[in-house]
């Protein structure tokens, strides 16, 4: 059996994800298993995910995947660099991944390959510290430099998808791990892409607006009992005195010891987090030109759920799995058997692994406790549920 490895979010799965998931088939072939290591209840972006992992995962393979595994919050929570690296690590050390798929707005190996060397270049470090001595951002910075010493390939790390696609592929080298890479060319310019994007989805969820047209009826199925239940939709609002109140409770030195807290920035989170009475004001106060939202955002996430910057300095060191179908399953045999890392199906099980696990999936629970203070009816917020929730079997 041949198996293709995903890097996803699903914040929520939709009809862009499932044309992926097809694609990656007919490149690999159509018997290929679909492996998806999949962000938890905390993105990229800093943010809340709008439903569970659980129930991401579940719409996940209702809509196409066959495995979903879980990116651990310092992961999930990086970089691009860091969370491109966290994902592919744990796809590699499954040992048995054949491929990685992945979207693009380039759509062509040869030029994604060509960034990613361009990028791997150490003498590419003294052009980006120049161009940041003007006072851009470290994205920007980069971005120009390719654009100096490489030409106008440089344009293409301007769209998100292909900053993406050029970090797994570092990833990929620098791990040295034997992966095909498959890209899919995406549409749209910013990260979710035109109108039926992820972003587009979720404001329509929240706004009660109708998205029947934009993800399979089965996955709409899965967020639709979700909001009955009163799990969901999810977000910072929702969540904005928890995070407050903890962050109130960290001293200096933790917010110098977050990810990205370098140059003074840790700092200035302090400082903002002790003065603003809202999430909104803590990230004006704390943001500069130099700085994108996004890491500040996931600078506070990191303070909330105690995660410092060594925390991912390393790859997982398990795997966990949220969800599979039947043929999912049978490749979950395979890779238990090959995979050079623990494979949690049951949450009891990581009592009988290493220190490093247990503190790990300690965080992890952690990080799921302080979500489901975000949803609607008060009694589903109880603690404890990532060491009672299973795998969802489809």
């Amino acid at each position: 059996m041949k198996m293709i490895g995903i890097v996803a979010e699903y914040n929520p799965f939709h009809n862009g994800h499932g044309h992926h998931i097809v694609k990656s088939r007919e490149s690999a072939g159509g018997d290929s298993a679909v492996i998806c290591v999949m962000s938890g209840d905390f993105v990229q972006r800093g943010e809340a995910s709008i439903f569970s992992k659980h129930a991401r995962a579940e719409a996940a393979v209702i809509g196409g995947a066959d495995l979903v595994i879980e990116l651990p919050p310092p992961w999930s929570l990086s970089s691009a660099e860091g969370f491109a690296r966290g994902a592919v690590g744990l796809l590699g050390q499954l040992g048995c991944i054949d491929y990685l798929s992945f979207g693009s707005e380039c759509g062509d190996m040869k030029t994604l390959n060509a960034l990613a060397t361009a990028i791997m270049d150490p003498a590419l470090n003294a052009v980006i510290k120049r161009e940041l001595e003007t006072g851009v951002s470290y994205a920007s910075a980069r971005q120009r430099a390719v654009e100096s010493e490489y030409g106008s390939i440089g344009g293409y790390l301007s769209y998100p998808n292909n900053i993406l696609a050029v970090e797994y592929l570092k990833a990929i080298y620098e791990l040295r791990l034997r992966i095909e890479p498959l890209t899919v060319q995406r549409e749209g310019t910013d990260h979710d892409g035109p109108e039926g994007s992820a972003s587009d989805i979720r404001a329509r969820i929240k706004n009660r607006s109708s998205y029947s047209t934009l993800m399979p009826r089965s996955v709409r199925a899965v967020y639709k009992r979700e909001m009955k239940c009163g799990r969901g939709p999810v977000d910072m609002l929702k969540l904005e005195e928890a995070l407050i109140s903890r962050f109130r409770m960290l001293d200096r030195d933790a917010f110098n010891s977050l990810p990205d807290a370098g140059e003074g920035l840790g700092n200035r989170l302090y400082a903002a987090a002790r003065e603003e009475y809202t999430l909104d004001g803590i990230l004006s106060a704390a943001k500069t030109k130099r700085y994108a939202l996004s890491r500040i955002r996931r600078m506070c996430v990191c303070a909330a759920l105690g995660i410092a910057a060594e925390d991912s300095a390393e790859l997982p060191p398990y795997a966990r799995v949220l969800a599979a179908n039947e043929k999912g399953c049978k490749a979950l045999r395979i890779i238990s058997e090959k995979s050079s890392i623990p494979v949690i199906t049951k949450p009891a099980s990581v009592n009988g692994l290493s220190a490093e696990c247990r503190r790990l999936f300690e965080q992890t629970s952690g990080a799921h406790d302080l979500y489901v203070l975000g949803y609607g009816v008060r009694a589903e917020r109880r603690g404890g549920a990532d060491y009672r929730t299973s795998p969802i079997i489809i």
